[in-house]
């Protein structure tokens, strides 16, 4: 039986370790991404090595390619050489060797030689001119054309034509990303938050106005792409954590289904997009848009990290959006409603952490991984949550109550309905949590929620009465 030579990169894994090691790497010291230029200068092999010194990755949590392994398995069983050929650093392929028993050796990547194409060709030649290969990159059909038995998995792009002219021993072929897929890890439902930028059009009454109606749009659009493109990072960003959560572990980045590559570039290319839209608006709209990224950068890279902090910036976040709608039409929103929104998004940035650890107690866990939450917080999380949602109502009263809404409103006072819904909303908010029925996003619990869509429905209903009656 032929010894079979595995790649690693996409055909064993459904990731690629050198992206994964410059994220995690560049975690740790954002003066990586300076380094590694200078690093590249030197030679790929030395990039990796040095990003390998860096990078902490476990390799027990990378998606595998689920079919092919078992594959693999199988032929281990039948007492057939399995052995790791990879282009990753030594490191790596030593961990994965170590992990996986499939595996009776390895040849890898090294500080003197990017063990890829050719290069691996010959080293696998050293030991035999009768081997098996198995691969997915266009690069892999140097060692196909030579193997005495070729195994396509998982193929790129450009290998999947290639391979139309080449016959295969076996092919392990997983279906290609489609738009469903691409809409989820782009975070389409996450536009609702966006909805926020349309608030200072409808209080100030300027619902009427198309101009204004017409920049407000855009500014969601500007605003969306932006989002999208940052949900993108923190995904990449949370790649360990994630694989470590039951949920989370099955998002497209995490799990594999989209590569990391192609996520890298709609992230590009979403927050180009984002800042193309933002030239047809005000100065003080692309300012914020700025603050926006930047703290949603600081969030990303180190916030996220610190118990409390966290929640704080992510109700920051919220609330900038409803500047960026004010700056759009160049309106002033009352304090009132600005203090309406830190409390509300406060109380539900809070929601989402306790549900987390509600979900961490249920699975044995006592700490969050990437995160400064242990499941004895709670108790300090729930009652800051349910505190900062009274204070929300509170402040919704006192927004109500100012005279100068008589100016926005045809009848302000019909506004005091809200009340007992927003108090409603937020007792079932807390109540689910409690029971440990919350998903781990609010907004997606309160879309599925025939409760909640039915409430926000009433106070959206009662709001557009008090402007027209």
């Amino acid at each position: 039986m032929l010894p079979l030579y595995v790649d690693l990169d996409g055909t064993f894994v459904k990731t690629d370790l050198l992206i994964e090691s410059f994220i995690s790497a560049l975690k740790k010291n954002p003066w990586v991404l300076f380094l590694s230029i200078y690093w590249l200068v030197q030679g790929i092999a030395t990039l990796k090595a040095r990003l390998a010194e860096l990078a902490e990755i476990d390799v027990s949590l990378l998606p595998l390619n689920a079919e092919f392994y078992d594959y693999l398995l199988d032929e281990s069983a039948k007492g057939r050489e399995i052995i790791l050929a990879t282009a990753a650093n030594e490191k790596f392929a030593k961990e994965i060797v170590s992990h996986y028993s499939v595996f009776t050796s390895f040849i890898s990547s090294s500080e003197g030689e990017n063990l890829k194409g050719s290069n691996k060709l010959n080293k696998i030649q050293e030991y035999g001119n009768k081997f098996a290969y198995a691969g997915n990159h266009q690069i892999d059909f140097k060692l196909f054309s030579v193997a005495a038995e070729s195994i396509l998995v998982n193929p790129s792009r450009k290998a999947k034509r290639l391979s139309q002219n080449f016959r295969f021993n076996k092919v392990f072929d997983e279906v290609s990303p489609d738009l469903r897929l691409w809409l989820t890890q782009i975070r389409v439902h996450q536009w609702l938050k966006n909805l926020l930028i349309f608030v200072p059009l409808m209080v100030s009454g300027s619902y009427t106005d198309y101009s204004k109606i017409t920049l407000t749009f855009i500014a969601f659009l500007a605003f969306s792409s932006l989002a999208s493109s940052t949900y993108i990072l923190n995904d990449l960003l949370d790649l360990p954590s994630d694989r470590n959560h039951s949920r989370k572990k099955n998002r497209p980045l995490a799990s594999g289904r989209i590569s990391l590559v192609s996520g890298g570039v709609v992230m590009i290319l979403l927050f180009v997009l984002a800042f193309i839209l933002s030239n047809y608006l005000s100065f003080e709209f692309l300012f914020i848009l700025f603050c926006y990224l930047a703290i949603t950068l600081a969030y990303s890279f180190k916030i996220k990290q610190y118990v409390g902090m966290d929640v704080v910036t992510l109700a920051i976040l919220y609330t900038v959006r409803i500047l960026a709608g004010a700056a759009a039409i160049g309106v002033i929103t009352s304090f009132w409603l600005f203090a309406f929104s830190v409390f509300i998004f406060l109380s539900l940035a809070l929601v989402k952490r306790c549900s987390e650890i509600k979900l961490m107690s249920t699975e044995g866990k006592n700490r969050a991984t990437g995160r400064d939450y242990t499941i004895n917080d709670y108790g300090t999380l729930q009652s800051l949550g349910t505190a900062s949602a009274m204070l929300a109502v509170l402040m919704f009263c006192f927004y109500v109550n100012n005279n100068a809404l008589n100016d926005q409103y045809q009848e302000p006072s019909l506004l005091w309905a809200i009340v007992p819904g927003l108090i409603y909303w937020i007792m079932r908010m807390w109540i689910k949590t409690d029971r440990g029925e919350m998903h781990d996003d609010p907004i997606v619990f309160s879309i599925r929620d025939k409760g909640s869509l039915i409430t926000i429905a009433f106070c959206g209903l009662v709001t557009l009465m008090a402007q027209l009656l």
